[in-house]
């Protein structure tokens, strides 16, 4: 996250306040402008801040130094208070104009901000237009604190004051994720992203993933999901399908609930996003295809996990796999006697099994063909039949239509997973590279 550097807050401060720029010299008892609220300042004040204004026009920071200080001194009242506060963030702008990147120097001139500041906020003579650029100043230097408490505290003051800025909303959302308050941090940011797309713009990337890295922490799988889909519609690398996918359906909470079926489902996505990356996506994918009898799947993966130079003709996994898959072949027979079979069943069920063998394949239209008959006979998981009716749907190139049965899915985990599969087919991934797994020839 970008967030102000301490050596910039000089600069902030100088930039914003109107009243660095009033002269205690100049001030009067009565005002020119009787519209102004006049300003009073007393013989005594007059006396020791004129010089030290004197000074720092000169440069001569030591002189100012001392002027300010008997300044501070002699201040009574609101008015000079004010103008005392003022002078004293004008000196530190000019001691710290060259503080670098040391870390405790930064602290220091940190510190010696935080007085002048909160004399300012606390001032009811302070202008009303400066008020949220100071108290963004004060809640950055809470920021770099790491006391994120009172940068809450001073961002939102400084928003309640008018004050506007793409850093500081970004430091206010980051500071409520620090405190715990993901849902506030959240709101924040898609309120810069909001407004970074009503101008045209293109928000980082980095905005989503921070929002997505914390709300994997969280149990709002809905919320998670959404911004999942909004960071991959900006930003649809085959990389960012990856992490997506690996992130949401085998390291987070949502991990936890998901069965090998829809784990399967997910590998199936990673491979039509062009996620597959190493040995262990490719093993681990067919297995599972293996454990839920569908050995045309386990046999193409590792087809084409070979192929793709990802598993070593020798791995002994990928042998026991590809021998276990053989068998299963062999004895599951013809897929279309299976298929006669399941249309005069009066339950869909074997519909629904054979169209997985079909889809399994990469024989789509015989996949689409048995899951409709199995939704209209009745089904046991109607969730389970939408889903791989929608990929079949997906994988065919109908992609309008996959979504409409990604959309039926009803239920977690199921429903997670077709989320991530309507964010493909709505266009947000990359292109389709292959079928769930490089399709054998069509049989049966």
């Amino acid at each position: 996250m970008t967030m102000i550097s301490k050596a910039a807050l000089a600069a902030l401060l100088l930039a914003g306040s109107s009243a660095l720029a009033a002269s205690p010299a100049a001030a009067k008892d009565k005002q020119d402008d009787q519209a102004k609220p006049q300003i009073k300042l007393s013989d005594e004040f007059r006396k020791a801040a004129s010089p030290a204004q004197t000074a720092l026009a000169a440069g001569d920071l030591a002189t100012a130094e001392t002027g300010i200080t008997a300044a501070e001194a002699a201040a009574k009242t609101d008015d000079e208070k004010y103008i005392a506060a003022e002078l004293r963030l004008q000196l530190l702008a000019k001691q710290n104009a060259n503080v670098g990147t040391d870390a405790a120097a930064m602290a220091r001139a940190d510190a010696a901000y935080k007085g002048p500041l909160d004399s300012l906020l606390s001032n009811p003579k302070t202008p009303a237009d400066q008020r949220g650029k100071l108290a963004n100043a004060r809640g950055q230097i809470a920021s770099n604190e790491k006391n994120y408490p009172d940068a809450i505290k001073y961002f939102t003051m400084a928003q309640q004051a008018g004050y506007s800025d793409p850093d500081m909303t970004l430091a206010l959302a980051r500071a409520k994720m620090q405190t715990g308050d993901v849902a506030g941090g959240i709101a924040a940011l898609d309120q810069i992203i909001k407004a970074d797309e009503a101008k045209g713009q293109k928000p980082p990337e980095d905005f989503y993933k921070y929002a997505v890295a914390n709300l994997y922490k969280t149990d709002d799988r809905a919320a998670t999901l959404d911004w999942v889909k909004r960071w991959l519609a900006a930003y649809p690398s085959t990389a960012n399908w990856r992490n997506a996918i690996i992130v949401f359906g085998f390291q987070g909470p949502t991990a936890a609930r998901l069965g090998k079926p829809e784990k399967l489902d997910l590998y199936r996505l990673m491979s039509a996003t062009g996620a597959l990356a190493d040995r262990g996506d490719y093993i681990e994918y067919a297995q599972y295809a293996n454990d839920l009898g569908l050995p045309d799947e386990a046999k193409a993966v590792i087809a084409k996990g070979k192929a793709a130079g990802k598993i070593p003709a020798s791995d002994s996994d990928a042998a026991a796999i590809s021998k276990a898959a053989a068998t299963g072949i062999s004895s599951e027979g013809s897929l279309a006697s299976l298929a006669t079979k399941a249309a005069s069943s009066a339950k869909g069920d074997l519909a629904q099994q054979t169209a997985d063998a079909y889809l399994g394949q990469g024989n789509y239209a015989k996949a689409i063909e048995l899951y409709k008959l199995a939704l209209q006979k009745g089904v046991s998981n109607t969730d389970l039949t939408n889903m791989h009716l929608g990929i079949a749907e997906a994988m065919s190139g109908d992609k309008a239509a996959a979504a409409t049965q990604f959309a039926a899915v009803a239920n977690a985990p199921a429903k997670d997973v077709a989320g991530l599969w309507s964010a493909y087919v709505s266009g947000t991934g990359s292109a389709a590279v292959a079928a769930p797994a490089a399709a054998a020839a069509p049989q049966g």
